[in-house]
């Protein structure tokens, strides 16, 4: 009886080590490895002053982790450092967000310095668990006369801008992530050496695809090619979706379908993205927009 069940314990053992060993056989597939980032911007700062359990509890309830805060000097600190320690505690991190188009300009260089330096003086005075832990900047040249005009000089003093912004975000010792337009990969360097999209993701810790369109299929389309690029430089990618009403038309926008519809298509892109090792999730943009819409869906 003794050796029966030394014997039956042995088998049980064996049993037990083959299963882990087949279970490590076989990895998680791209999508499954890492945790999946759902970010949103929010423009209107001051709101955080009344407003933020409301805010937080919508964004948790959407299921997002990343929340782009915009940098508003007419809002005290002691608002964004209560606003960061809550959402800390609901799992939702905060970046800092700034930009305009002619952040891409180095007569507005100014405008980068004072951010930092807000950044920097904001970082060092507030709590670990009050800080933001990422920057985000959202910088479109294309929108200005001189992208067609001067294209040469635009993109030239963008570069410089985005080494400056990318040099003293990393001197504080925090990740910086750009919106991208998702027809950049389309605009070569003044050297033709590369693609303006390739320039930018190897500067950058993380991009965000602007691929605003109604359908998961046409997101995806519009976002390969940079998500392909980002694969070959080993950095990480969203994908974004809009929410606004836009004069461009109705496939810009999730406006006329609403949230519900919304939700499943990016399901829908996550699975077709997921292939790619650079893709690390999904955004929404905005949040006044998307809660209003939200609103209106119930």
């Amino acid at each position: 009886m003794k050796k029966f069940s030394i014997r039956l314990l042995t088998l049980c053992l064996s049993s037990s080590l083959l299963l882990l060993c087949s279970f490590s056989m076989y990895p998680p597939g791209p999508a499954e490895a890492k945790a999946t980032q759902k970010s949103t911007w929010f423009w209107e700062t001051p709101l955080i002053e009344n407003a933020t359990p409301e805010i937080l509890d919508f964004a948790s309830d959407q299921g997002v982790n990343v929340l782009y805060l915009q940098m508003n000097r007419d809002v005290r600190p002691e608002h964004y450092r209560k606003f960061i320690r809550l959402a800390g505690r609901q799992g939702i991190e905060v970046h800092v967000l700034g930009g305009a188009p002619n952040w891409a300009l180095e007569s507005e260089r100014h405008r980068l310095e004072t951010f930092i330096q807000w950044t920097a003086e904001y970082q060092a005075s507030a709590a670990p668990d009050e800080r933001f832990a990422g920057i985000h900047v959202d910088i479109e040249p294309h929108v200005l006369g001189e992208w067609k005009t001067n294209y040469d000089s635009v993109v030239k003093q963008w570069q410089n801008n985005v080494r400056y912004l990318v040099k003293e975000a990393h001197s504080l010792n925090l990740p910086i992530a750009a919106d991208m337009t998702f027809w950049l990969h389309t605009y070569k360097l003044p050297d033709q050496s590369m693609t303006l999209s390739s320039w930018m993701i190897q500067q950058f810790d993380q991009i965000v695809i602007m691929a605003y369109r109604d359908s998961a299929q046409n997101i995806y389309n519009l976002a390969a090619a940079e998500l392909a690029e980002a694969d070959k430089y080993g950095k990480e990618a969203l994908v974004a979706v809009e929410t606004k009403s836009s004069n461009e038309g109705n496939y810009v926008t999730f406006f006329e379908e609403g949230t519900a519809f919304m939700e499943k298509e990016l399901s829908k892109v996550t699975a077709l993205a997921g292939g790619h090792a650079s893709f690390s999730g999904t955004a929404v943009h905005e949040y006044r927009s998307w809660k209003e819409l939200y609103g209106l869906n119930r």
